[in-house]
């Protein structure tokens, strides 16, 4: 397996991360851009879903809260 290019199973908490199983990278939920660990900053505890970057983060509330 190579572990450089390999997606990452993880469980999201309310201030860190856990990795499941290893890898280097997840996909962000709203764009499926690739989102290296290193620079993973947002995501959803509720959802458990990445995303990559505030704006996405916004833009899956908005569609989840519509009410």
């Amino acid at each position: 397996m190579n572990f450089d290019k390999s997606k990452a199973i993880i469980f999201y908490g309310d201030s860190t991360f856990k990795v499941i199983e290893h890898g280097t990278y997840v996909l962000c939920h709203v764009s499926d851009k690739k989102i290296p660990l290193s620079e993973l900053k947002y995501w959803s505890v509720e959802r458990q879903e990445a995303y990559c970057d505030a704006e996405h983060s916004f833009k899956r509330d908005l569609e989840v809260n519509r009410d």
